[in-house]
């Protein structure tokens, strides 16, 4: 066994400065037990740890202390300073978190609070780095129907390492999407890991929140090429006071079931063609609103005007209006018109 850095040297006594009990205190403490005392040259590492302790009653003798005691005696010192050192730290860190808002304040100014991003691989790259870094939660609505299988492969390692540090996803899409292949495959496998995906009639725009601390939200143009980041403490609460609006209107999926449509799903679908034609918005409008082809928009007016026995456009927004066909909860379709309709 090795000696003691105490043992024999000049430096400093205590027990801090001791790193293990050299084979001569070893003995010495031994012969202490067996003996009741121990006289002679005493090495320092034992005396260092309070392992020997003079004889009161016997000059140069020296006597055994219990492990327990001994380790108490030395431990006491050293938790006092640990305890002091731990003092002076809570009034550091309280001292911080005093100006700590003056740091948060004076950053929030200094970073733009909308800026303008019109470089996919800028746009790409932002987005990586906000996701990588969110630790709480990832709000994302993406309308427009089923998504391309590119986007979804680029989007799954992503999210599936999201969902294993223990972030909250939550995404929407609109109800077209049930039908989509590639989508439905991603969605199953997301919410395996954790995550939440609901569907709706009618998504407003896209949008991604991380950790509620910034948003992306399409520019101007398209918006593959134009997107805005968004910091402002307000705007980003406002954006994620929208999500919640939608997502608690939100119907919930389960991408194992056989079929996604039911007939709750297809009336709001339908409902929301019919609510979108009666204002006036063409197929094509309706089509990219909803998420789904225009000749899907064609066939469900069609069979609509066909069920009311219309023979124009304006005539079956008349129809609609006077035979109450949008009425009821959630303006869905009910009763007679919603069986003779579908």
């Amino acid at each position: 066994m090795k000696e003691g850095r105490m043992c024999g040297s000049d430096h400093a006594t205590g027990p801090a400065a001791v790193a293990e009990v050299c084979e001569r205190g070893l003995k010495a403490y031994e012969s202490a037990i067996y003996e009741e005392g121990f006289s002679g040259d005493i090495p320092e590492c034992v005396l260092g740890l309070g392992l020997l302790r003079s004889d009161p009653e016997l000059a140069g003798n020296f006597l055994a202390v219990s492990p327990d005691v001994a380790y108490a005696n030395a431990a006491r010192p050293i938790e006092r300073t640990i305890e002091s050192h731990q003092n002076a730290l809570a009034d550091v860190l309280l001292a911080i978190d005093g100006i700590r808002h003056i740091h948060r304040r004076v950053h929030r100014q200094r970073v733009a609070p909308v800026e303008t991003l019109d470089d996919p691989a800028m746009i790409a790259s932002a987005l990586e780095r906000a996701v990588q870094s969110c630790q709480v939660e990832l709000l994302t609505a993406q309308p427009g129907g089923g998504r391309s299988p590119q986007l979804l492969r680029q989007a799954l390692d992503r999210d599936l390492e999201l969902n294993e540090r223990g972030a909250v996803q939550r995404t929407l899409y609109q109800h077209t999407v049930r039908t989509h292949g590639p989508t439905m495959a991603y969605v199953e496998r997301v919410t395996e890991a954790g995550a939440q995906v609901r569907t709706l009639d009618e998504v407003f725009d896209r949008v991604i929140i991380c950790d509620r601390r910034i948003a992306f939200i399409p520019g101007e143009g398209d918006r593959r090429t134009s997107v805005l980041t968004v910091q402002h403490p307000g705007l980003v609460n406002h954006l994620a006071t929208m999500f919640e609006y939608m997502w608690a209107r939100a119907r919930s999926i389960d991408p194992k079931s056989v079929s996604q449509r039911s007939p709750l799903i297809s009336n709001e679908i339908r409902s929301a063609v019919l609510r979108l034609m009666v204002d006036g918005f063409t197929d094509e409008a309706i089509a990219k609103r909803l998420g789904m082809s225009v000749r899907t928009v064609a066939t469900h007016i069609k069979k609509t005007s066909d069920a009311l026995g219309s023979r124009s456009r304006p005539q079956l927004a008349y129809l609609i209006g006077t035979t109450g066909l949008l009425s009821g909860p959630g303006n869905s379709l009910s009763g007679t018109e919603e069986r003779e309709v579908l």
